[in-house]
């Protein structure tokens, strides 16, 4: 009897479950599509941080609030560039988790909003290097009082397994074409290569004058003066104000008297309700029809998924499918590929490689590059009429590399036997348990040769 009661009891809680989410969904839908009532005299507090994306999240994931991404925070720039309602713009970045294109981007969309004349000004609770990049663009910078402002310089760690996998019996057995191609160095090397090493100090010499030059800029200071500034960061907040690097210190309560609005009153305006004010109101979006088409992730065959394993995947059969779609619509006049990918599948990036040309050939395409665009993620935009980049996007095709794990150490450490039958010359050729012979490493290289 008790057993029965239970079974009611869990079935109940089930049927709760699914009407009230049933009820959520209904309540959304009938959101949709609304235009959101904006005050007059209203400040849109734009906060940008965690891990900034290019995509929401799909899944059950997109029925909570979504993250922001760069393109919901640029329109909102956009937006609030032409909204007479909004006469201001407070920026807060907290802890962003992206790479230096992402975080250009809407450096570049907040100086495309002070170009408007409305004030824009940055309040910070943390100032780490990308935080204090995006504030130095606005008008003013803002900071907690207790808090700091960790100017430190930019560091990259490498690891390397090489010794580690020697320990366990197992053996990374890699070839590649190009010197620089350090993909498989992560297993195959103990320290940095002399070209890794290259390669990466000037990546991140690049990136730190990137840093500096923008910082100068937004803050009215020589180069030489902010190189200075971080070499003896982190500064607490009184230290960073007589340096000139922030205006004043505040809390987020007093941030209505530091924006010295004209009627005395600030409405603060959540970028959640922004989010659903339509560009087409204010008079933007009204040209022709663009079709954007992200390709996110590691390209792969297949379909595009995400998984919290392998996270967001290109699968070339998606990009392929997309982009027929869009050339054979006649409403659509032009094509963006927006890319953020370190590669994958060579086979994969082909075969969108090809799909990209092939619509070339009907209408304009152009490929937009975020934080990555690196190995295939460079080749699939290669026949896009044009290729536009943040000066801090990582690009460019290096080289092939392939690698096996030859593990018959590793088996004998746990008193493991595999032994293999086969029929055919290359049978074996990604055996686990033995080396390239110099003739299938010779196969093997040919084959990357011709990729």
């Amino acid at each position: 009897m008790a057993l029965r009661r239970g079974v009611w009891v869990v079935l109940a809680l089930i049927i709760v479950a699914v009407g009230l989410s049933a009820a959520g969904l209904i309540f959304m839908a009938l959101l949709v599509g609304r235009e959101p009532s904006v005050p007059s005299q209203a400040t849109l507090v734009l906060k940008i941080g965690g891990n900034l994306q290019e995509t929401e999240p799909g899944g059950i994931a997109q029925l909570f609030e979504p993250p922001p991404t760069v393109r919901s925070v640029v329109d909102s720039l956009r937006k609030a560039k032409v909204d007479r309602r909004v006469t201001s713009v407070v920026i807060r970045p907290t802890g962003t988790a992206a790479l230096w294109g992402k975080v250009q981007e809407v450096r570049d969309a907040i100086l495309d909003f002070k170009t408007s004349g409305k004030p824009i000004v940055a309040f910070l609770e943390f100032g780490g290097d990308q935080e204090f990049y995006l504030a130095s663009a606005c008008d003013k910078v803002y900071l907690v009082p207790s808090a700091s402002l960790d100017l430190t310089g930019l560091a990259s760690y490498e690891l390397f397994l090489r010794g580690t996998l020697e320990k366990i019996g197992a053996y990374p057995d890699a070839l590649h074409i190009g010197a620089y191609k350090t993909a498989s160095n992560t297993f195959t090397e103990r320290t940095f290569t002399p070209e890794h090493r290259e390669m990466s100090e000037s990546l991140n010499r690049d990136l730190f004058e990137q840093l500096v030059r923008g910082m100068a800029e937004g803050r009215h200071k020589s180069e030489e003066d902010i190189r200075q500034l971080i070499d003896q960061g982190p500064l607490l907040a009184d230290e960073a104000m007589r340096a000139g690097l922030i205006d004043d210190v505040a809390y987020a309560d007093e941030l209505d008297d530091k924006m010295q609005l004209a009627d005395g009153e600030v409405r603060f305006l959540d970028q959640r309700q922004y989010r659903q004010v339509s560009p087409m109101s204010l008079g933007l979006n009204k040209g022709p029809r663009i079709a954007v088409i992200y390709a996110v992730g590691v390209i792969s065959s297949g379909e595009s998924s995400t998984d919290s394993v392998s996270g967001q995947v290109v699968g070339s059969d998606t990009i392929v499918q997309y982009l027929r779609k869009a050339r054979e619509d006649r409403s659509i006049r032009a094509i963006v590929l927006r890319i953020d990918s370190p590669g994958g599948s060579a086979i994969a990036s082909d075969i969108i490689w090809r799909e990209v040309t092939l619509t070339r050939d009907v209408k304009p395409i152009i490929a937009s590059m975020s934080d990555v665009a690196a190995s295939g993620g460079y080749y699939i935009a290669m026949p896009a009429h044009a290729i536009v980049a943040e000066p801090a996007t990582l690009t460019g095709s290096i080289g092939v590399v392939m690698m096996k794990f030859v593990i018959d150490g590793t088996l004998d450490k746990l008193g493991v036997n595999m032994e293999s039958v086969s029929q055919g010359r290359y049978a074996n050729l990604y055996s686990p348990i033995r080396p390239f012979t110099p003739e299938e490493r010779a196969k093997v290289q040919s084959q990357m040769q011709a990729t």
